[in-house]
């Protein structure tokens, strides 16, 4: 249980830090717009290429990335079909929420708890790669042809492929996939860059914070716990479900995938959402309400299926 609580605070001391930067303004009125532009053009993209680019590919194929795959990929694709059909929303907030209910914080919490409390760090690398490669580009090609203006279908077509997060992806894969090893005075400057990215999305999500109340704005209240619920309760439970019943893993890999799938939405989403001036409100809350609400789930998790 200890791993779930120090993941919890690590990310709360620098979430309530960063809320205090802004409370107080010690950055200026534009700081939370600044670091956002900041963490997505130069932060992240060095991040995501030393961790792809390092990784052992051979790690993804297995059982438990199938599992990894279809639970989000369902979530997301189950998620978006309620947000356009049902609730009619836009595609922009459509992709949103279905981002927000299947897209977990596998690296700012998911380290720490595949550490302490599955004894394995390398349990959430499947999940992350999926996510860095297959869902995060879909949603920010998406988000970036429904907010495009002007340019036509070139623009549209052609514009995701400009997008700094989904390049650096590509080319981490490409190092990976093939076998190249940078030598370290060239993965330095990534390590060095990318080390920043966590503490300033989280600060920037904590600045974000101020003044804004969670479930507050009653036009958005049915989105956010929607996307919540199913983050905090499908999600898992889709990941149990296909891990003992479809696949017939063993009670070690059933436990380790329903807490990958307990995890709650990463501030990624937020700050894919900001980017694109794209529901934002519903990403905040969401991030908010499940990074508090999976502390409860995932203890549950562990103390029901701990083999």
């Amino acid at each position: 249980m200890s791993g779930v609580l120090i993941g919890f605070a690590i990310i709360g001391v620098v979430i309530a830090t960063g809320y205090g930067v802004g409370r107080a303004g010690l950055l200026g009125p534009h700081a939370q717009f600044v670091l956002s532009r900041l963490a997505f053009f130069v932060l992240m993209p060095c991040l995501l290429f030393h961790t792809i680019a390092t990784a052992d590919v051979r790690t993804l194929f297995s059982p438990m990335l199938a599992v990894s795959a279809i639970t989000a990929l369902s979530v997301a694709a189950g998620t978006a079909l309620v947000f356009a059909l049902v609730l009619r929303r836009p595609l922009t907030t459509t992709t949103v929420g279905a981002l927000a209910a299947s897209y977990s914080n596998a690296n700012n919490i998911g380290l720490p708890v595949a550490v302490y409390v599955l004894g394995q760090a390398t349990a959430v690398v499947p999940v992350i790669m999926l996510q860095l490669i297959v869902m995060a580009p879909i949603a920010l090609t998406v988000l970036d042809a429904a907010t495009a203006s002007g340019g036509g279908w070139r623009r549209r077509v052609l514009g995701p492929l400009s997008n700094p997060l989904i390049i650096a992806s590509l080319l981490g894969l490409l190092c990976s996939v093939t076998g190249v090893h940078l030598p370290d005075p060239v993965l330095e400057p990534f390590v060095l860059v990318g080390g920043a990215a966590v503490p300033v999305v989280l600060l920037s999500f904590g600045m974000s914070l101020h003044g804004a109340a969670p479930l507050r704005d009653a036009a958005t209240r049915v989105d956010v716990l929607l996307a919540s619920g199913v983050k905090l309760l499908v999600m898992p439970a889709v990941a149990f479900l296909l891990a003992r019943y479809v696949f017939g893993l063993d009670a070690e890999h059933v436990f380790v995938l329903t807490v990958l799938g307990g995890l709650p939405a990463a501030q990624n989403v937020f700050n894919y959402a900001q980017r694109y001036g794209a529901a934002v409100p519903v990403a905040r809350d969401v991030v908010l309400l499940t990074t508090v609400g999976s502390v409860p789930v995932l203890v549950g998790i562990a103390a029901l299926l701990h083999p």
